[in-house]
């Protein structure tokens, strides 16, 4: 039996990168899965290749609306939502002095705004499953340990990690038996390590090997290893763990 056996859980950011491979791994652990992502055609496919335990739902995580929406989608199809994930962000660069404040605002929005709305829209329904549930969130080394010219990245990120803990004081005060827990990737292989690869100055190489110096491990991790982590503090097998952070970064947080 797989760890993620009768579980149904809903991703943002479900189309590709870590969500998309997030969705693979809990539908091959006996799961079904609810593919959310503003890249709906993407999610379609990927769901359709999953087969009959994953659907796709088109999802802007700023929209509280479309996240009740998305929640409602799975207790009709699935009968019950037991699992919420957060993936759905972005990175743009910008240092506090310089940082455009469009980038700023949306940035705030979605990485943690787009968090708040899912675990606001989602929690109810996980209570009313009567199944023990859990919700991970997607964080960043550079919670943990900030860049100078990431501002508005690394403060939604530190603020996810701070809302994921008041969410599991929240929910063992109530008495629910929902946890919730932080994961903190390094720089990860997805299509957004590929767009900085493509953006910054320098060849490809140059530009990952600038990324792999910030991880101790010496290279960039792969969505699989994130993948694991998540998948292991959704299953049973974390079920007295809660408000952890969990680091995915090959030692880049604590780095000298």
């Amino acid at each position: 039996m797989g760890m993620m056996q009768g579980k149904v859980a809903l991703i943002s950011g479900g189309a590709e990168g870590i969500g998309g491979a997030t969705g693979r791994r809990i539908v091959a652990e006996g799961g079904s899965v609810v593919l959310g992502d503003i890249q709906f055609d993407k999610a379609k496919a990927l769901a359709s290749e999953l087969g009959e335990r994953a659907m796709a739902v088109s999802l802007d995580v700023r929209d509280l609306a479309q996240w009740e929406a998305a929640v409602q989608a799975a207790v009709a199809t699935f009968g019950k939502l037991t699992h919420l994930v957060n993936v759905a962000g972005i990175s743009e660069p910008g240092a506090v002095t310089d940082v455009d404040l469009d980038s700023w605002a949306r940035t705030i929005d979605i990485n943690l705004n787009g968090t708040f709305n899912g675990c606001r829209a989602a929690i109810p329904a996980i209570a009313d499953s009567g199944e023990p549930g859990a919700i991970v969130n997607i964080g960043s080394m550079l919670a943990l340990r900030v860049g100078s010219g990431f501002a508005a990245y690394c403060a939604s990120k530190a603020a996810v990690t701070a809302l994921t803990k008041t969410i599991a004081l929240d929910c063992a005060e109530k008495g629910l038996p929902i946890r919730a827990n932080t994961v903190h990737p390094g720089a990860i292989r997805t299509p957004m390590f590929e767009r900085y690869l493509e953006a910054l100055p320098g060849t490809v190489e140059e530009v990952e090997a600038m990324f792999a110096a910030n991880h101790p491990m010496g290279r960039v991790g792969e969505a699989a290893e994130v993948v694991n982590a998540i998948v292991f503090l959704l299953s049973d097998q974390a079920s007295f763990t809660t408000g952890v952070d969990f680091t995915v970064d090959g030692g880049g947080n604590f780095r000298s």
